[in-house]
């Protein structure tokens, strides 16, 4: 169990607390039911290999700021683009810095308790870790407004707006690490999967269902221009990409339920 579902039991009455735990252990469970009745294939069929990580102690030194504990969903069936809307010139050396910079700023005048994506990767094909709380792990993250659970979040360093080029070497390295998240709760890149808004600031109105792709644009759940339309273009090809590294050759699964 997560240390803040912990905490929170603790502040609770006893009975309360039991009540608590019940409805979180049943909602953990529903979860595990739906997926096995909606048809998907056990994880271990499609894993892809885990790509290179670079991890957040590289880009965030001492700048780390105290936060609350890591918060934690049952699985990740979504992923979810972004583009950091930054310059794309940059020398891929000082990835580190620019990454430093975002947590900055989110977590500085923001207010944010950590920085928002749960991953990052420069237009090199670096992939480093945002987010605290495990690479491995279903971190719940804060990069897409109403559809931060069961899913995680992916930035591509720079502005990919109409026209700008997508290195070849970014749109591999994001297909790998969807691929790799992805097959965890043995979900096709090319699906598409139901997910729940928690917030109706999002395209859906709170507690309704959304089907979204897997492999998702910001801009899919989110009304927003990111991760820009020459990105966005390429979502076709990583979700075919990462489908091949799942091992995959047929037509996609059926949809994930929420």
């Amino acid at each position: 169990m997560p240390a803040a579902v912990r905490t929170l039991l603790w502040c609770l009455p006893g009975a309360a607390a039991a009540v608590a735990l019940a409805l979180c252990a049943t909602g953990v469970e529903r979860a595990a039911t739906q997926a096995r009745s909606a048809g998907i294939r056990p994880a271990a069929q499609h894993v892809a290999p885990r790509p290179p990580i670079v991890p957040r102690t590289r880009w965030l030194g001492d700048a780390a700021r105290r936060q609350p504990p890591p918060r934690y969903d049952d699985a990740v069936v979504a992923v979810f683009l972004h583009h950091t809307d930054t310059p794309n010139g940059y020398d891929c050396a000082d990835a580190p810095r620019i990454i430093r910079d975002l947590y900055a700023g989110q977590t500085g005048a923001r207010d944010w308790d950590d920085i928002g994506y749960n991953f990052l990767v420069d237009r090199c094909g670096t992939i480093y870790e945002g987010r605290a709380g495990g690479t491995d792990r279903p971190v719940t993250g804060a990069h897409t407004q109403g559809f931060n659970h069961r899913t995680t979040g992916i930035a591509a360093l720079g502005t990919f707006t109409a026209g700008v080029p997508v290195p070849r070497a970014l749109t591999d390295a994001i297909a790998a690490l969807a691929a790799w998240k992805l097959g965890g709760s043995g979900t096709d890149p090319r699906a598409t999967v139901r997910l729940v808004s928690s917030n109706g600031r999002s395209r859906y109105a709170a507690g309704s269902t959304a089907t979204l792709p897997a492999v998702a644009g910001h801009d899919d759940g989110y009304q927003t221009s990111c991760p820009g339309a020459a990105l966005s273009a390429r979502l076709p090809e990583i979700r075919e990409r990462a489908a091949r590294l799942q091992g995959r050759a047929q037509a996609p699964a059926r949809a994930l339920a929420p």
